[in-house]
């Protein structure tokens, strides 16, 4: 019998609310409120998740930012910035403890993106595991999709979506963008170059890096269809029953006031700089 698991899809909600409503169902999971979980959800608008350790001066292009009318936010979860725009976004909650899950983090990743995996065969398209034959991030860029890691998905050699992990209070949270179509245009535009010759020559670089759902399978898709697909795909994938989950006004209130005290405020969002002086 299979193991049942929450899933909630919270539709689309506002950067610091996923991030909240993230790091929520961590800390529920972790007092053993609720079962394991899956969330789907978007973002509006548009949002720019930096890493946990990130630096934003001389990597992020704040002003762009805020010229496109995206949010900036920081993740639990390390790594680099990732554009929230066209895309599919998942997260799962699990205790380290649990069964299935091994206990290194690349290993781990293996067994959560399983999901991610079978999602895209459900949708017709060939992905593959990353398995990557150098040391990654020599080239110091800021942007999530120029390079896959361990265990990440790939499609004909080109990163396919990007995921990061954390654990805290004996909780896995791993959470990920899977995009279905990508403004390259305007995701180069977010981040600092030396000059426009570089960013120019970044772009055209990443268009052999990089490619989303549409781009494979060479049509529009709806977000119902992906959905539909990477739901059926996690189900097969972690071989688990997903069980439709709907938060309660008590824990929406709870997730509403972190997102307002923490992943709404400069002090979170610029911290890796605060810390070191530079504001």
């Amino acid at each position: 019998m299979r193991e049942t698991w929450f899933f909630i899809d919270s539709d689309i909600q506002a950067p610091a609310f996923n991030m909240a409503l993230d790091e929520a169902l961590l800390n529920w999971h972790s007092q053993g409120l609720i079962p394991p979980v899956l969330r789907f959800y978007q973002w509006e608008p548009a949002g720019l998740s930096l890493g946990y350790f990130q630096k934003i001066k001389g990597k992020i292009r704040v002003d762009a930012v805020k010229k496109h009318g995206f949010g900036m936010v920081r993740r639990l979860t390390g790594g680099r910035a990732v554009l929230h725009d066209h895309e599919l976004t998942y997260s799962v909650v699990v205790s380290e403890e649990h069964e299935k899950m091994p206990k290194t983090v690349t290993e781990a990743y293996r067994v959560i993106s399983q999901g991610i995996l079978e999602g895209y065969r459900n949708l017709g398209i060939q992905a593959e595991f990353a398995i990557p034959e150098r040391k990654l991030g020599k080239n110091g860029s800021a942007v999530c999709f120029e390079e896959p890691s361990w265990y990440e998905l790939v499609i004909e050699g080109k990163k396919a979506a990007g995921s990061a992990q954390t654990r805290q209070k004996g909780v896995i949270l791993q959470h990920g963008s899977i995009p279905i179509s990508m403004n390259t245009d305007v995701l180069f535009d977010l981040f600092e170059y030396s000059s426009e010759e570089v960013r120019k020559r970044a772009k055209e670089k990443f268009a052999d890096r990089a490619i989303t759902i549409e781009d494979a399978l060479g049509r529009s898709v709806s977000i119902d269809e992906v959905k539909n697909a990477f739901y059926k795909g996690f189900e097969l994938g972690l071989d688990i029953e997903l069980k439709p989950y709907e938060l309660t006004s008590e824990q929406l209130d709870e997730v509403h006031k972190l997102a307002e005290s923490r992943y709404s405020s400069d002090a979170w969002t610029y911290k890796r700089e605060k810390a070191e002086g530079v504001v």
